[in-house]
């Protein structure tokens, strides 16, 4: 009796070490670690409910389309690669839906498919979003693709969700000059969830919203090469949370832009199409890494051709040569002069034109005590962190004391109440999920 016992001790004390070591002998992977997962090619068009699984690594082949009446749902920690070659895109179709939820802990990664350490701006080609909400052109057709069209009557439509994702070195040219953005949001409605996102490398622009209504919050644009938040055809929502952070040495490569922190039509020629272009934006920080601007700068705000969209609260820095704020043409001055747009709650710190025009009835209004507004600070007045423009590892806190931790102006309905002026007051809310090295990522 007593060596039966022994013998089925140690037959529980074998299956015990088996269990533990099944791993290591070819059992289920490790599906945290990247190289482990299973590779899914995806191509031509998703027309039902889908589902992409943590487990797995999705490589987008050309266009991937999420057809009308169709859900894709992509699980927290899941990565997407774009292809280079057939420049892989993933374009979500009025009337379908984008399910992307991920986590602090967890964040979904769109990225590129090239290896470590050769990874570039405009890799593949972004992720792109279109509804059903107002815009101010019809027919209004995808850029780049230029058979997908967008755009209706519904401001309240659902797109899906977008939560703690990150597109990385996206933006690639279909055509001379014409680029995809990182994220292109085309007539997307405020049903639509976008906040904590983050663009880096976009070899266009990082955040393209063309008309529509959805809402925004917690943007990053790291290193992007055009515009970092380009609004036009007439959309209207409201952006709160965002950083830019720029490389001085990189800048737009297109023979027909330069390159802005906003950029801003109401349409491309500057009309009074309607609805249009009024979206506002409030606690947006803009930086530059230190060193010589690319040639290629121009303002760290370029409202022009009609735009009257409004900046509160939003702290600008890195010397962009033409201006801090520009407003540019009668149209978008006129905007601006008799209250359609705003700016207020503003620091403009370190360009040698912080506005222009420089002069009356502009300037006048900028200056008035009730907006706030502060061109007269140099960078060091701001008591930011030492590394707040650190291009690999940016600490983005205002120190104690800081000009940024103190009242701004009081923010229009549909914003939450932020009594500082910048993206950050106590809390970084970039901790976790972000990535400011993309290029040594394991995927």
């Amino acid at each position: 009796m007593k060596n039966v016992s022994k013998l089925l001790s140690m037959l529980f004390l074998g299956l015990i070490l088996w269990s533990c070591n099944k791993d290591d002998d070819g059992g289920e992977p490790d599906i945290t670690d990247p190289a482990n997962r299973e590779v899914v090619e995806v191509s031509g068009s998703i027309i039902e409910a889908t589902t992409w699984e943590e487990g797995k690594k999705y490589l987008l082949k050309g266009f991937v389309y999420v057809d009308k009446g169709a859900t894709l749902t992509i699980q927290p920690g899941t990565i997407i690669k774009g292809d280079k070659d057939s420049k892989g895109s993933l374009i979500i179709k009025p009337g379908s839906r984008i399910v992307a939820e991920g986590t602090q802990q967890k964040p979904i990664v769109f990225t590129s498919n090239q290896p470590k350490g050769s990874r570039a701006a405009g890799d593949w080609g972004g992720l792109i979003i279109l509804g059903n909400a107002i815009v101010n052109k019809s027919p209004s057709v995808l850029e780049g693709e230029g058979t997908s069209t967008f755009g209706g009557t519904n401001n309240a439509d659902n797109s899906g969700v977008l939560k703690y994702v990150r597109i990385e070195f996206a933006g690639i040219a279909y055509e001379t000059d014409k680029e995809i953005n990182a994220l292109t949001l085309g007539g997307v409605g405020s049903g639509t969830t976008i906040d904590f996102v983050q663009s880096s490398y976009s070899g266009d622009d990082a955040f393209e919203w063309f008309g529509g209504a959805v809402n925004a919050k917690h943007l990053v644009s790291f290193r992007t090469l055009d515009d970092d938040f380009d609004t036009d055809l007439g959309y209207s929502g409201n952006v709160q949370y965002g950083v830019i952070l720029r490389d001085p040495a990189v800048a737009d490569q297109c023979t027909c832009s330069d390159s802005n922190g906003f950029e801003s039509d109401n349409d491309g020629l500057g009309t009074t199409a309607a609805p249009q272009t009024t979206a506002k934006f409030a606690n947006i920080s803009l930086f530059v890494g230190p060193g010589t601007l690319n040639s290629k700068y121009r303002s760290a705000a370029r409202i022009r051709r009609n735009s009257a969209i409004s900046i509160y609260n939003s702290v600008f820095t890195g010397g962009h040569p033409k201006a801090g704020l520009e407003l540019e043409g009668s149209a978008t001055q006129d905007n601006f002069t008799v209250g359609t747009s705003d700016y207020a709650g503003m620091i403009l710190s370190g360009f040698t034109t912080p506005v222009l025009p420089n002069a009356d009835p502009v300037l006048a209004r900028l200056k008035d005590v009730t907006r706030a507004n502060n061109t007269e600070l140099a960078a060091g007045d701001l008591k930011l962190d030492a590394d707040y423009n650190n291009l690999t590892a940016p600490k983005f806190l205002p120190q104690s004391g800081s000009p940024l931790l103190s009242a701004g102006v009081t923010l229009p309905a549909g914003f939450e109440t932020a009594a500082f002026k910048g993206a950050f007051n106590t809390s970084d809310w970039t901790e976790g999920w972000t990535n400011f090295d993309p290029q040594n990522a394991e995927y």
